[in-house]
């Protein structure tokens, strides 16, 4: 008799064994048709990635009160809006059997990001890797930044810590092969970056070599008081090559760059160096292509402050405080002042008339009695620039005595520095509107006019080939000396002449627009900024500047 339910068991048993079979075999189909091994290790990297130099060093940097590069650029940025470039780009270490057990990424981190909405393209070294010397992938998305920024018409904001080449070559392992003799200009996307697009910069930590050249060639620098140094080349190589024993806050921290002009300001720390690039970034258009925002303003057109009748003193010895007459006059808490520790009798920075961005230049007569040194022409010079760059209007408050003089004035070439400016500003194609506070005098005084520019005067102004004071002492020498009373005479002349340099004759010979009551500045320079909006957009374009001294 035939056993049925063995035959039956039998029958299912094969029947199990064949879908175990064919479920191995799909296993083994789908282990080597998908790729999941390859996304799981994708994966992997980014988080690695994410580490950065490891725990220790993170841990470390922290310990010297810095923060890392990745929680910079967070701080930087809008929440959630930063989209890294190249997160994955680095070097995987795999073990004897090819399995991914560590990553070293690039030490450059470079992404789009959001400020205020608007996005921007920003970098920087990460030092807790080889201490921001760039590795091979670092120093491939170290140089793309600025073409990336080219590309998409973006400004570019570089977060700096880090040093230049190593001896010991990019990989590590021995000095690096040269670039070919056909490979495209290095530094070509820096300068055409400059004349794009917005750049702004901060050292937060040690920046020597190339990250330092990156630093200083921006618009807008800054660098942190507590942690930042800014080097040529660091102690151990500069007490080898010049016998100089020095720290490196002796050699490049704040007191020495925020005065040399290496940097433009300098912040209390970190956070407030991010703030000031956000702030700076406000003022700015995107690209050249573009003009710089309007936004709704609510400070009253016609707010007229009462002391800027009486601020001016009518004893020409006496200084008076420009700061006060320029937060007097353009939209209130919008004066965001550049440079203020370098070429200090000139004042310069961005602010809003009604809304409306405008770059501010003034003299200083609280240092140098305003007067144009080598140092503020150059700072002169370059803000210009930033204006014709960008299309930004120019407002200038004049009290300008002339050139400095005297051995030190002569040994900076303080008449070449000057005539730079004095052309810059011949050349520039942006309207200006030039506000004759007190003194007008020499070929100085032509750097704050641009041309055709809106001229007002106040009654307090001056002007002249040389200031009362000077040209008396050298037109009227032998007569003073020759009186009964030398001083009693110099003092009548002082006035007679003074009375000569008054702006009434001036404003009689239509030397300028309009005499006003200095309370009135605000309104005029309102309605003038209204008036020159439409001319605007027809100056967007590639700024151009013929050869200066």
């Amino acid at each position: 008799m035939i056993n049925t339910t063995s035959i039956l068991f039998n029958l299912w048993t094969r029947a199990k064994t064949i879908d175990l079979l064919s479920y191995l075999a799909n296993l083994e189909y789908d282990t080597y048709m998908n790729w999941k091994i390859e996304t799981d290790e994708i994966a992997r990297r980014r988080t690695l990635a994410l580490e950065q130099g490891g725990a220790d060093a993170v841990a470390k940097q922290h310990g010297k009160g810095k923060l890392t590069i990745r929680e910079r650029i967070s701080k930087l940025l809008d929440p959630s809006s930063f989209e890294e470039v190249g997160p994955t780009a680095g070097t995987g270490i795999h073990n004897k059997n090819g399995e991914l057990i560590g990553f070293d990424p690039a030490n450059f981190i470079l992404g789009f990001g959001k400020i205020e909405g608007r996005r921007i393209v920003v970098g920087g070294e990460d030092f807790t890797m080889r201490g921001g010397s760039p590795s091979p992938a670092g120093l491939r998305k170290s140089v793309y930044a600025e073409k990336l920024a080219l590309q998409h018409k973006l400004p570019l904001v570089r977060l700096h810590e880090g040093s230049g080449g190593s001896v010991s070559g990019t990989s590590g392992k021995g000095q690096s092969l040269p670039d070919p003799v056909n490979s495209p200009a290095r530094f070509r996307s820096v300068a055409e970056a400059l004349a794009t697009v917005p750049v702004a910069t901060a050292a937060l930590g040690a920046v020597a070599g190339l990250p330092a050249g990156r630093l200083v060639a921006s618009h807008f620098s800054v660098m942190s008081k507590k942690t930042a140094q800014i080097l040529t080349a660091g102690p151990a190589v500069v007490e080898r090559a010049m016998g100089e024993k020095k720290t490196k806050e002796e050699l490049g921290g704040w007191k020495v760059h925020t005065k040399n002009g290496t940097v433009d300001n300098g912040a209390e720390d970190e956070e407030e160096c991010l703030i000031e690039i956000r702030r700076f970034l406000s003022y700015m258009p995107d690209n050249i292509e573009q003009l710089a925002p309007v936004i709704d303003c609510e400070d009253p057109v016609d707010r007229a402050e009462e002391a800027l009748i009486n601020i001016v003193p009518r004893d020409r010895r006496k200084a008076f405080d420009m700061h006060h007459i320029i937060r007097s006059v353009v939209d209130q808490g919008s004066f965001f002042q550049i440079g203020a520790g370098y070429g200090r009798s000139q004042i310069i920075g961005l602010a809003r008339m009604n809304g409306q961005v405008v770059g501010v230049w003034a003299n200083n007569c609280k240092f140098l009695a305003g007067s144009m040194t080598a140092d503020g022409a150059h700072k002169a010079r370059r803000f210009m620039e930033l204006c014709e760059t960008f299309s930004i209007p120019m407002v200038s408050l004049v009290d300008e005595p002339g050139f400095m003089i005297g051995s030190q004035a002569e040994r900076e070439a303080t008449i070449r520095h000057g005539t730079a400016a004095v052309l810059t500003a011949a050349m520039t194609t942006i309207p200006w509107a030039s506000i004759m506070i007190r003194r007008s005098f020499g070929v100085a005084q032509a750097a704050h006019y641009g041309p055709e520019g809106f001229v007002l005067a106040w009654p307090s102004a001056e002007s002249g080939p040389l200031p009362v004071e000077g040209g008396v002492a050298v037109a009227f020498q032998r007569e003073i000396a020759a009186a009964p009373h030398p001083e009693q005479r110099r003092k009548e002349l002082e006035e007679e002449l003074a009375a000569r340099q008054s702006p009434f004759p001036r404003a009689e010979a239509l030397g300028v627009h309009d005499l006003i009551d200095p309370r009135q500045t605000r309104l005029e320079l309102c309605r003038w900024i209204d008036r020159v909006q439409p001319l605007l957009p027809a100056l967007l374009g590639r700024a151009e500047f013929s050869v200066r001294p």
